[in-house]
């Protein structure tokens, strides 16, 4: 082979690999992309036995993978039902997010979305308190990721905080739990009042393998 035929198709290869590249990114996309959703949808259904979940979920225009709804009532009476002692609701909210990546922006948009929408409107429904006999809302990030965290995202998630009290806590309290799951490294980070919930999403890497 001489020179010029070599340099041919050492030219020639070099364009189809120029060609193949993008076409090879774009399937390895796909997969993370279809490994997040399946990751989404194991979770879902762990979730929905005792979540209802309404999926999607659009909040001012912006659709969500799916929000979960959680409500439980105890009550406390003497010897028959009509005599009640004190009775007290839970909730939980949790909207689903799925994206490329963490950034402050994302992080800046979740708070916001705790502040202006899941407090005002889910747990007190536009008045200027629960309904009585509240006791407690979790409002829930929950933040699927396909690429890891940085240093400083991992901060931001720890350091996440949200709380509000209605007259003093006499009428409960609201607070902002955020847990983030990474698919590439297989990571799950939470503030520390949604640690509770790491175990649930570590465990759901192993279902979806």
């Amino acid at each position: 082979m001489n020179y010029s035929t070599y340099s041919r198709r050492l030219c020639s290869s070099a364009r189809f690999l120029d060609e193949l590249l993008p076409a090879l990114q774009s399937v390895i996309q796909r997969g993370i992309v279809m490994e997040t959703a399946d990751y989404l949808d194991q979770l879902l259904q762990k979730y929905s036995g005792t979540f209802d979940i309404f999926k999607p979920y659009v909040i001012h225009g912006k659709e969500y993978p799916a929000y979960g709804y959680f409500f439980s009532h105890t009550e406390k009476y003497v010897l028959v039902r009509e005599a009640n002692m004190w009775s007290a609701d839970s909730y939980e909210h949790i909207l689903f997010i799925r994206a490329q990546e963490l950034g402050q922006p994302l992080i800046d948009e979740a708070y916001a979305l705790v502040k202006d929408y899941m407090e005002p409107v889910l747990v007190r429904r536009g008045e200027a308190l629960p309904a009585p006999g509240h006791m407690y809302s979790y409002l829930t990030i929950s933040l699927i990721v396909e690429k890891p965290l940085s240093r400083q995202m991992r901060k931001a998630v720890k350091r996440f905080r949200f709380e509000k009290g209605y007259r003093f806590n006499v009428r409960g309290f609201s607070q902002a739990h955020i847990v983030c799951a990474t698919m590439e490294d297989e990571r799950v980070y939470t503030n520390y009042v949604g640690r509770k919930a790491a175990k649930l999403y570590h465990d759901n890497f192993r279902k979806t393998e």
